[in-house]
């Protein structure tokens, strides 16, 4: 096994829980001053809501959604040095407990030439975690990502007007395939080249502002691929190398939801609180059961949209603990 040089996963990606107060709210304990932060409520059914530093405070995207980018003045207002500062919008400040997802990338990022198109970038390339925004010129072109290596997953979302969500990943067969987010639809293949260290490819038909969060694996910190279902509830073991903090499953090969376990929501196993990406809908607790475990993940449930026998589903994971490294972990 390799070594990971991430001992302390929670330095660049942290989930945390609060319960809102309708009024300002200071969110700390998040461990850093976060760059990206998805914020859920999980008992009331509101939109899923992204802010980053880059874009800027007050300025929302929601997950499940196709919708332009909006100004929310009382959205997140700030981002502190240890968590971040809300107003009284109650999509993500109401009296409920909520969850708020969180990566370092690098501040408000900084002017990059690589591409055929100049982008902004906010890279953290210890963690490969970045976040890019650029102006479309109305043709393909090429974007720098900041990262050194090639991201195994790009998420982009055009922003100065409706569009959906394309997740973009080579984790499936190598090449470059790609999802809506905002929807159920199954994996389709895309045209563009697929990412390089320097830069991703993207068609481009509109002059409109766009970002893109791009993440690279890192050895005992983050895991993007596949897995096979097999319709039980002794399902498939998952290998990741770590004890998964974060967990986003899909199906490709068919229409599915989004699904996302953190292992503050589910502390132990079973893990059976579920979230839904492209949902605005209310926390499921009792379906879609996982096991967290010490090296990775099981599926324990035969729930189509995590196990249908034969089909193929992506994952992406942050770790909680590495299994290699100073600080060794057992399963739960």
């Amino acid at each position: 096994m390799a070594y990971t040089t991430i001992k302390k996963p929670s330095d660049y990606f942290n989930t945390k829980l609060y319960t809102g107060n309708g009024g300002t709210l200071n969110v700390t304990g998040v461990g850093f001053q976060p760059d990206l932060v998805w914020i859920k409520g999980r008992g009331y059914a509101d939109s899923q809501v992204l802010t980053d530093a880059v874009r800027g405070t007050t300025k929302c995207l929601s997950s499940d959604s196709s919708t332009a980018e909006f100004t929310q003045t009382n959205g997140l207002t700030a981002f502190g040095s240890d968590g971040f500062t809300l107003g009284n919008w109650s999509a993500i400040n109401r009296a409920s407990t909520t969850v708020a997802w969180n990566w370092l990338a690098n501040g408000t990022g900084s002017a990059n030439t690589d591409g055929t198109i100049n982008s902004t970038v906010s890279a953290n390339t210890t963690s490969g975690f970045s976040i890019v925004k650029w102006t479309g010129t109305g043709s393909s072109g090429t974007i720098g990502h900041g990262l050194g290596v090639a991201p195994k997953v790009v998420i982009v979302k055009r922003y100065s007007a409706a569009a959906d969500w394309v997740y973009y990943t080579t984790a499936i067969d190598g090449s470059l395939d790609y999802l809506f987010l905002n929807t159920t639809a199954a994996k389709a293949d895309s045209s563009a080249s697929v990412p390089t260290s320097t830069v991703f490819s993207k068609s481009d038909t509109n002059n409109e502002t766009q970002i893109a969060y791009c993440f690279a694996e890192k050895t005992g910190y983050s895991k993007f691929g596949t897995y096979t279902g097999n319709a039980s509830t002794d399902g498939t073991f998952v290998y990741t190398g770590f004890k998964p903090a974060f967990i986003l499953i899909k199906r490709a090969d068919s229409t599915g939801r989004w699904v996302l376990w953190d292992s503050k929501r589910n502390p132990s196993n079973l893990m059976d609180n579920a979230l839904f990406p492209n949902s605005s809908a209310v926390e499921n607790d009792g379906y879609w059961k996982i096991d967290g475990l010490s090296n990775g993940f099981k599926i324990k449930d035969p729930e189509v949209e995590i196990n249908a026998s034969g089909a193929t589903f992506i994952y992406m994971a942050f770790a909680e603990e590495p299994l290699v490294g100073d600080n060794p972990c057992t399963a739960r």
